[in-house]
């Protein structure tokens, strides 16, 4: 008679097999790399648990399911997903963990694991603390020791929040996104020059134009992009705008402390800005166009050779319209012949603006402003007085409403307005002088300006 091997005597024939898996976690990444690690002194001790309800039929899993470096908080685990997969396809009757804490240190998330494993008549166990959730006292249990094991998360979160809030109140730096300006080193904030002076230049900016949309337009014709790389828009603007650290003071929760790290932005500079932002965007917007100068004024005429003038009216809401009038409108008399009475300033200046700088393109104008421009600068040539005049066009944007008045005065000896449009009348000594401005280094333009 042959005998039976050890393990099958081990395990009768009517004892029904248990598919036993073991579920491991850990929540820092800490020491995972070594060769014998917290997952595996888990996994060591479930094993042998298993091993020793051999006589019971548990058999143990081929698959591994081992969460490193993922928080007990929050059920979006890669291994746990896996898990309760096979749970609902039937592949596991028992799951076995060293403590109930590695499966989820949340008292709801916790009971909803219990409801998958009940809908697939799956046992919980612990090997460090036995009871079975299959019984009503097990679940008791079960409950009360999940509650301290939040009750535990919840001390310890707010002991590290406690501690964040004593490190800002001193000015340390917790980390987190380093703001443009800055650079994070050792944990703490260093100055970088480059950004920093970019960060001026946000705050001047905006002072001068009163405008996050025109500010917005000016950073990205000079190239200037965010911290990471991204070109500006108006968020961002008004981010760096709000951001206290640039005074060199540290936030958390809505209070200010003195910070370690260096201020970037003098208080005056500081100030301005925000003066500014206490004023409606709409409100910036009416007052930037009032100051706007009328870059036709003294230059635009009607169809009855007299001159029109700018002059504004407001809607129901408060919105200003620019326009240019006739003198006849203005004095109440009637036109000597159809004239028009009145033209929108943004349509005619916007028109003028396109014709300007389309003629500037054209090369018999650019050959009159080179043969002009040869009286006091014989040594230009056609090409060098081309490309002068060529570098005005991308450069109209980024103008102040000021320079670009001042350029059209120079430029556009009258423009006379009739039934078929606007017709633009440019001053060749002033395309000479314009040229021999453009065509100057940088530095020598700068001195002539001075």
């Amino acid at each position: 008679m042959k005998r039976k091997p050890a393990a099958d005597a081990a395990m009768p024939a009517t004892v029904r097999k248990v598919r036993a898996a073991v579920y491991t976690r850990k929540s820092s990444e800490e020491g995972l790399d070594m060769e014998f690690n917290s997952l595996d002194a888990q996994r060591e001790a479930c094993e042998a648990y298993i091993t020793s309800q051999r006589s019971e039929g548990w058999v143990l899993v081929r698959d591994r399911y081992d969460d490193g470096g993922v928080s007990g908080g929050t059920l979006e685990r890669p291994a746990l997903r896996r898990l309760l997969a096979d749970i609902e396809r039937g592949l596991i009757d028992v799951v076995v963990v060293y403590k109930i804490d590695r499966l989820s240190r949340a008292l709801m998330d916790f009971a909803k694991l219990v409801e998958v494993f009940d809908a697939n008549s799956v046992t919980f166990v612990s090997v460090t603390q036995s009871f079975n959730t299959t019984t009503s006292m097990g679940r008791l249990t079960l409950n009360i020791l999940l509650s301290f094991a939040q009750f535990e998360r919840e001390v310890i979160g707010e002991r590290i929040r406690d501690k964040v809030a004593a490190s800002r109140a001193r000015g340390i730096w917790m980390g987190g996104f380093v703001p443009l300006g800055y650079d994070a080193r050792d944990r703490k904030l260093l100055v970088n020059d480059a950004e920093a002076a970019l960060v001026r230049r946000i705050f001047e900016g905006f002072v001068e134009t009163e405008s996050g949309t025109k500010l917005v337009t000016m950073l990205r014709a000079e190239g200037a992009t965010t911290k990471r790389g991204r070109v500006f828009t108006k968020s961002d603007v008004y981010r760096v705008l709000s951001n206290r650290t640039y005074l060199g003071e540290a936030m958390h929760k809505g209070k200010s402390h003195p910070g370690e790290h260096f201020a970037i932005v003098p208080q005056p500079m500081w100030d301005a800005a925000h003066a500014l932002l206490a004023i409606s965007p709409k409100t910036r917007a009416n007052r930037t166009r009032c100051q706007t100068p009328s870059l036709l004024r003294g230059l635009i005429f009607g169809s009855d050779g007299r001159a029109m003038s700018p002059t504004h009216a407001r809607g129901r809401r408060g919105q200003q319209y620019r326009y240019y009038v006739s003198q006849s409108v203005l004095k109440g008399s009637a036109a000597d012949g159809p004239a028009i009475a009145r033209i929108s300033a943004a349509e005619i200046e916007g028109a003028v603006i396109g014709q300007v700088r389309g003629l500037l393109r054209q090369p018999e104008v650019v050959l009159g402003a080179w043969r002009a421009a040869r009286v006091s600068a014989s040594d230009m040539t056609e090409d060098e007085a081309r490309l002068a005049l060529e570098r005005l066009d991308p450069l109209w944007e980024e103008l102040f409403p000021a320079e670009q008045a001042r350029i059209i005065r120079l430029l556009v000896d009258r423009v006379d307005i009739g039934p078929g449009g606007a017709d633009v009348r440019l001053k060749l000594e002033g395309l000479a002088s314009l040229a021999r401005d453009l065509a100057r280094p940088p530095a020598e333009s700068t001195r002539a300006a001075a």
